[in-house]
This record gives C-alpha cells, sequence and structure tokens, in this order.
C-alpha cells in the first residue's frame, strides 16, 4: 500500500458540442478546481496535462499548453497520453510526483474537442498501425466493436435488448440530476428501442456520443492539506494502469486476433478483471467495501461487463444485477451515478479525470440530487486503447 494523495480541488467544463478549442475547456475547468481547493495558479508546484491528438501540436503537450493559457508561472510540466487512460495515467503521474517529494500540489488536466460523429483514426496510410488496420482490415469501427461486445454477451450469458436499454434509461436518469452533463433529460426504454439501429443489437442511444468537455483536479499531499486546514479531504489510495497479461483469448481490439492459447494456459482474469485487483490490493479494499463506482460505458453493453469485471456479481450476473435496481441511484452500489458517458458522452483525454471529479463530489456529500448517502469508498475504471489499464480508488 501507498500513502493517500488528497483531493483538495475538483472542477468541470460542462461537456456538449461548443464548436471552440480544447484548450478553453482546460482552462475552464483548471480554474473551476483551484477556486475549489482555495488555491491560487501560483501555488501550484507541477502541471499535467492529459493529451489530446485531435488538437494538432498543442494537444500533443497539453501540459505546457494549459500552463501557458494560465499564465507561465515555472511550474514542473508532463504530457502524457494513454488514449481513454489518459487522464488516470495523468492522475498516477501527479500522485508519483507528490510521494516521491518533487511538489507538494499538483493540478491535473484533461480536455477535448471532438470530432462530429464516430471516432476515426488520423488520417494517412499507416498499414503498421493496429487500430488503422482494424477500421480498414476488419471494417470494426468503435460501434461495431461495441456491438460485437453485446453480441457475445447475449449468445453467452442471455443478455437481452431490454437489459441494454435499461442501462441507458438508469444512466439517463442519473444525467439528468447532473449540470456538468450534456444530456439532461431522461430516456425511455421505447425511446432507445425506436432509436436507429447503429450496429445490431445496438441503437444509437445504447452507443455514447462524442463531445466536447474539460476536467480537471488539484491533489496534494496529507502534510499540505493540513497546513491549508482540510482535515479530512476525500484521499486517492490506489490507482491502476496495469497491461494485458498473454495469452488473450477474447477479442479484444484494435488487435485482429486472439493470443493461442494452446501450450500457455490462459491468466485466471481478464485484463478488465486484472485492472480492477490490483486497484483493490493496492487499496485494501474489495468490491464488498464499494458504496459507488463509475465506469466506463461506451455502450450499455460494456456498462454490464464491467459490473462482472469489479467483482460487483458473479460472471453472467450483470443483467440480473441491473434489473434488481442494484446498480441505480437509490440502490445498494450505484454505478455511474453522474450519468456516465451515456449521459456526457466521449472526450477521451478529460473522462478519466471527470470519473474522479465525480468521486471527489460524491465522497464529500456534495453531488446533490444524485448523491449515493453514505459513500465512503468509489471506485472509477475504464480501460485505453493498446492495453493500458485504467481505475481509481477515492476513499473518505
Amino acid at each position: 500500500m501507498t500513502d493517500d494523495v488528497a483531493v483538495l480541488g475538483a472542477g468541470m467544463h460542462p461537456w456538449g458540442k461548443w464548436g471552440r478549442n480544447f484548450v478553453e475547456y482546460g482552462a475552464v475547468a483548471a480554474r473551476a478546481a483551484l477556486a475549489d481547493a482555495g488555491l491560487e495558479w501560483r501555488d501550484i508546484g507541477s502541471i499535467v496535462g492529459a493529451d489530446t491528438v485531435r488538437g494538432g501540436y498543442p494537444g500533443y503537450v497539453a501540459g505546457a499548453t494549459f500552463a501557458k493559457a494560465l499564465g507561465w508561472q515555472g511550474a514542473r510540466v508532463t504530457s502524457v497520453y494513454a488514449a481513454c487512460a489518459s487522464g488516470a495515467q495523468a492522475v498516477n503521474t501527479a500522485r508519483a510526483q507528490i510521494l516521491s517529494g518533487l511538489a507538494d500540489v499538483v493540478l491535473v488536466v484533461g480536455a477535448d474537442a471532438a470530432p462530429k460523429g464516430f471516432f476515426r483514426p488520423a488520417g494517412g496510410e499507416r498499414p503498421d498501425d493496429p487500430d488503422w488496420l482494424r477500421f480498414r482490415v476488419l471494417g470494426a469501427t468503435n460501434p461495431t466493436y461495441f456491438g460485437l461486445y453485446a453480441r457475445r454477451r447475449m449468445a453467452v450469458h442471455g443478455d437481452t435488448r431490454e437489459d441494454f436499454a435499461q442501462v441507458k434509461v438508469k444512466n439517463s436518469a442519473a444525467g439528468a440530476l447532473n449540470p456538468h452533463a450534456r444530456y439532461r433529460k431522461p430516456v425511455t426504454a421505447e425511446e432507445v428501442a425506436a432509436s436507429a439501429v447503429v450496429a445490431d443489437p445496438l441503437r444509437l442511444l445504447d452507443i455514447c456520443a462524442t463531445s466536447d468537455g474539460g476536467a480537471a483536479l488539484v491533489l496534494a499531499g496529507m502534510d499540505f492539506a493540513r497546513r491549508q486546514g482540510v482535515a479530512n479531504p476525500v484521499r486517492i489510495r490506489a490507482v491502476s494502469t496495469v497491461t494485458p497479461r498473454y495469452p488473450n483469448t477474447v477479442l479484444d481490439l484494435p488487435d485482429v486476433a486472439t493470443d493461442s492459447a494452446v501450450a500457455v494456459r490462459p491468466p485466471d482474469e481478464t485484463f478488465r478483471e486484472s485492472i480492477a485487483r490490483a486497484a483493490y490490493e493496492e487499496a485494501g479494499v474489495g468490491p464488498e467495501d464499494l458504496s459507488f463506482a463509475e465506469v466506463y460505458d461506451l455502450s450499455t453493453a460494456l456498462e454490464l461487463q464491467w459490473y462482472e469485471d469489479l467483482g460487483l456479481c458473479g460472471e453472467g450476473e450483470a443483467a440480473k444485477l441491473l434489473r434488481e435496481g442494484t446498480t441505480a441511484l437509490g440502490g445498494r452500489i450505484p454505478v455511474n451515478a453522474s450519468g456516465g458517458l451515456a449521459s456526457f458522452g466521449e472526450a477521451v483525454p478529460a473522462q478519466a479525470i471527470a470519473q474522479v471529479c465525480e468521486l471527489t463530489w460524491q465522497l464529500r456529500d456534495a453531488a446533490g440530487d444524485r448523491q449515493v448517502p453514505g459513500a465512503r469508498v468509489g471506485m472509477a475504471a475504464n480501460q485505453g486503447l493498446f492495453g493500458h489499464g485504467s481505475a481509481v480508488v477515492a476513499v473518505r
């Protein structure tokens, strides 16, 4: 186990389609986090930016880009890219700097201005890029990938289209209560069923949108927090950034084939299960200790998979957990009380940071109408392209 790191501030720029530069969203979120922490930008010893590859050259050096937008003041700077795990890696980098004594207080920022429609590879011919290949050779766009996962759950576990729709119903009800969410209107199962088929069995309302948005955190050592008069802050207790184990026996794009398990015994757990396990072990908690969780609901079916990967239920039992209302607001273990990506959409570098913002607000008892009563332990989990694990455990 490692020492805890305090979350002194959390801030966001609302998600949507605003048509502005990603730097603006990140700067707004950063200033909100600083204000929440009661600190000035000049107080910050280090800034870690989660990169956005769609932001051109400034996006690839997001740490310095956000520092310049806030005003050069000499802070240490780091830029991190790990696809959808960029935010968690940025948090982990900040934590490492604090625990090593390189900085007392660190600002973490992620923001994106996503293109319209579903994500696609960057332009150009890149036959050595597996992500490019899965689009060009397999025709496996992101929605196709999500549809394949849904089909697998239907075939292996008996999940139904109606189960998938209920995930959207649950998350839209929570998102309607979140002022930072892009979509703030409850959705019915009938509306999901009436939306256009995108990748059978998934319909348009089963799949998250692409969005603009930003999120930021102010992290500090516990001694610094006490000097600021914060005696009982939300604390980050674990960050998991593990990679997969050989062999992978279930197709996990952008890889276009599984590994052979003829001569090598498959691991005892899947990649996503290992992400959660590493976080639990570091934090000294288990799934039974969680008050709530934020998971990466790229599609409704993928949220159900996370229930099992986090150990909230046994294999094949996720739909039952959903049907019983266990993962809804008011249930035993609410999942995506923020509204999830179903209500926000993807703003890739900001997503994992936004999840930790929600952990912070819930653990502070400051989430308003979507508050999980008595929240004490929360987990945020997602997965980044090319084998980037991403999970954060926060406590109070």
